[in-house]
């Protein structure tokens, strides 16, 4: 399959294929990829996590003990905590959540996955996303992981995401439509 050019030319890219070597030549992909789930949904629920990352002013070696601590609470192996120190040795922890995103799709791509963004006004049911996900890996021609996201503002429909590909059918996008029809 082979994963973006775009992704692994970023920075955040290159950490992620290199922990994903290390991970693969482990036999830990699994668990690194539910180290960074972990990692990641603590990064959304703490303020003081997420100030961590972006603080510049906080030395290398506070941050290094600060990301020690937080693998210690979240139980991350020593591979992930290993990788995070040196990420925070480097002064790279503000793009910690990029790594996160490209180490997943990296992983997704090697298991013959693809993941879609989808946007939709209200939450989806279970059954209406296993609809949605059979007529997209039937599109795609392969499994697709959808990661869904809920906002208001699409008014109803829904917007998916697949890489650089977007199918909006939205009703927001629909009314401008009509509206950019109707001024002439």
């Amino acid at each position: 399959m082979g994963i973006s050019g775009g992704i692994t030319a970023s920075l955040a890219g290159r950490y992620a294929v290199a922990l994903y070597a290390a991970a693969s030549e482990q036999g830990a992909v699994a668990a690194v990829e539910g180290d960074l789930g972990r990692l990641s949904a603590a990064i959304a629920e703490s303020a003081d996590l997420g100030q961590l990352l972006h603080d510049p002013q906080i030395s290398r070696d506070a941050a290094t003990r600060a990301i020690d601590g937080v693998a210690g609470v979240l139980s991350l192996s020593a591979l992930t905590t290993r990788f995070l120190g040196v990420i925070a040795g480097n002064r790279r922890l503000d793009r910690l959540p990029d790594m996160i995103r490209a180490f997943d799709a990296i992983a997704a791509d090697a298991r013959g996955e693809i993941s879609a963004t989808v946007t939709t006004a209200h939450p989806l049911q279970d059954s209406q996303l296993a609809q949605l996900s059979a007529k997209l890996a039937t599109r795609e021609g392969r499994a697709v992981t959808l990661n869904t996201r809920v906002d208001p503002a699409i008014l109803g429909g829904l917007v998916v995401q697949i890489g650089s590909q977007m199918i909006d059918s939205s009703i927001r996008t629909r009314l401008n439509s009509l509206s950019q029809a109707m001024k002439g």
